[in-house]
């Protein structure tokens, strides 16, 4: 069995043969791992490429423009709307599959304003383990590369390398696309999406690590890790969080007592979390330090 350094290798070398790629690029830690050996085969005839819209959080975005930046490759950034297609919008068993196609359509759209052959996502050996992934079909319709999967490369590998290449997301666990909050069968607004979004914002501010927060129809149901689970239980927090998420559009808050679990809103527990291009979720961290520390020693913020 080949060893990491042998894959990572293999793919530079692979890379290397191309005239040039665009690399669907989130800022995750999948994506960012492919630029990184993108830059490395192809230095400037290799780009990143970040494609804005409604559902990724614009903590992300500036995310994928501060690893890029350390990464040293060439960035650009697209900007496109899924909330433009009505089958996205119903947020069927299939909406990933056209959020990836619009996503991916205007990488190609834009490799080819570049002049650029191929586009590459990163897709990796984990993410094609089974379960309800309509995206990866979109991968495979449009031919985009996933240099990681080509190479047999699981998602432990791929946070190998990009400890290997010292890159700050080697750690990070990534952040699915926002429609994901949305319950399967809702239809997906701008509204939501915005309040999902700030509601995650207090929630990271307040400590957390490993969260979500739901949207049924104005109903927020926040979830968050199990390690987690006696810090939301506080009565600082919990007041916080109804008077917060209130404030900012939702009817009712309410905390799942099963704590955080990938895909609760979607088909076969699915979050087409693979970072692979479209914002992206994984674990918490595993080591000895608490998820959440000192998370009330100082006062919530609170409106007066």
């Amino acid at each position: 069995m080949a060893t990491i350094e042998e894959k990572a290798r293999a793919v530079r070398e692979d890379l290397a043969d191309r005239e040039g790629v665009l690399v669907a690029f989130s800022g995750g830690v999948d994506s960012s791992v492919v630029a990184a050996l993108a830059h490395d085969a192809l230095g400037d005839d290799a780009v990143a490429c970040t494609a804005k819209s409604e559902t990724l959080p614009e903590a992300e975005l500036a995310d994928a423009k501060r690893v890029a930046d350390e990464i040293g490759v060439r960035h650009e950034i697209v900007s496109f709307s899924e909330l433009d297609d009505p089958d996205f919008v119903v947020n069927g068993d299939d909406r990933c599959y056209h959020c990836r196609t619009m996503r991916l359509g205007k990488m190609f759209e834009t490799a080819d304003e570049l002049g650029i052959p191929v586009v590459c996502d990163g897709t990796n050996a984990s993410d094609a383990d089974g379960g309800h992934r309509p995206g990866l079909q979109a991968v495979e319709e449009l031919d985009a590369y996933s240099p990681l999967l080509a190479h047999d490369i699981d998602k432990d590998e791929v946070r190998e390398l990009a400890d290997d290449y010292d890159l700050s997301v080697a750690d990070k666990p990534s952040m699915a696309c926002l429609s994901s909050r949305i319950p399967t069968g809702l239809e997906v607004t701008e509204e939501k999406l915005s309040r999902v979004e700030q509601a995650e914002e207090l929630v990271r501010q307040w400590g957390f690590s490993q969260f979500r927060v739901r949207d049924h129809d104005g109903l927020a149901r926040i979830e968050v890790g199990r390690d987690e689970l006696d810090a939301a239980l506080n009565e600082d927090f919990v007041a916080a969080a109804r008077e917060r998420l209130t404030d900012i559009g939702f009817d009712h808050v309410t905390l799942d007592l099963h704590g955080y679990r990938t895909g609760s809103v979607s088909p076969e527990g699915d979050e087409s979390e693979a970072d692979t291009g479209e914002a992206t979720a994984e674990g918490g961290d595993d080591g000895d330090e608490p998820l959440v520390e000192d998370v009330f020693s100082s006062e919530y913020p609170t409106a007066e």
